[in-house]
């Protein structure tokens, strides 16, 4: 599968857009990312192992906290998994 990768965390993956990595679930393509270019893991991963509630994945085009599976669900060679990070901000009068 494809993994695209965020403009902020490009500078972990040799500045890649897109990793192709193998994987059977959310959870194991995101394992074998990890695998290629370690320093995702603490971008993405608490040091629980859990993902970091500000990062969302996307599985397609679906959001993969709302799939039932969550990051245990199937994918396929063909299937796409986005990161984006969620950005906060603004500014002070």
């Amino acid at each position: 599968m494809e993994i695209h990768i965020p403009t902020p965390l490009r500078t972990y993956t040799g500045k890649q857009e897109t990793v192709s990595v193998e994987g059977a679930t959310v959870a194991e393509g995101l394992a074998a990312l990890v695998a290629v270019h370690p320093a995702m893991q603490q971008h993405l991963f608490t040091a629980e192992g859990k993902l970091r509630s500000f990062v969302n994945v996307y599985l397609n085009d679906d959001d993969v906290r709302y799939l039932p599976n969550k990051e245990d669900s199937p994918v396929s060679a063909t299937d796409e998994l986005t990161i984006i990070p969620s950005i906060a901000g603004g500014c002070c009068r």
